[in-house]
């Protein structure tokens, strides 16, 4: 059995290139540790409490993972695979708020900057938040942890996850959006 840790919550990017990565090296027997920051990935390497660690390094549209080359000058790891899957942002919500209830926005840093031009295009007066991840923001919204008039940026498969509807589809700026993913172990 394989131990994956990946940098996000249930629901996340990093979720759905664990599961690609698998399925593309035919790894059938895998359980998955949600470590939400690439830091804890990296740090459950060290620990030997994961054997593969999962995260993203570089978008085809919001460049460079910050997050990612600060957690990687900290430790030792081999890469075992670099790999990219598309990545699809969707607008979540409460069910039943209306887009002119939505006073803000929360979502990783990234996938702010992949949807920056729908956001200052949609949502001028919008306030922005950052938060370590996608689809922990959207499970943060569900659990009453984020305002109302909040909507997240977020994988579509979190609006079924955390009970959140879907406002709006793919709304990241570039039609084929990527992010680069590294499969790396001790």
């Amino acid at each position: 059995m394989i131990k994956i840790g990946i940098s996000g919550a249930r629901g996340s990017f990093s979720e759905q290139a664990a599961r690609e990565y698998c399925r593309k090296n035919k790894i059938t027997e895998y359980e998955l540790f949600y470590l939400v920051s690439v830091e804890n990935v990296l740090a459950g390497l060290d620990k030997e409490e994961i054997t593969l660690g999962v995260f993203p390094i570089e978008n085809s549209n919001g460049g460079i993972v910050i997050e990612s080359v600060y957690a990687m000058s900290r430790h030792l790891f081999k890469i075992k695979e670099l790999f990219e899957i598309p990545v699809i942002h969707c607008l979540l919500v409460k069910p039943g708020i209306k887009k002119e209830e939505v006073k803000s926005i929360a979502s990783h840093d990234q996938a702010l900057k992949q949807c920056k031009m729908y956001i200052k295009r949609e949502w001028t007066e919008a306030y922005l938040q950052e938060m370590e991840d996608t689809a922990k923001a959207a499970k943060n919204l569900s659990e009453g942890k984020l305002s109302r008039n909040t909507a997240v940026l977020a994988p579509e498969s979190c609006a079924e996850l955390y009970g959140l509807d879907v406002m709006e589809k793919s709304v990241q700026d570039l039609k084929f959006n990527f992010t680069s993913f590294l499969a790396v172990e001790k």
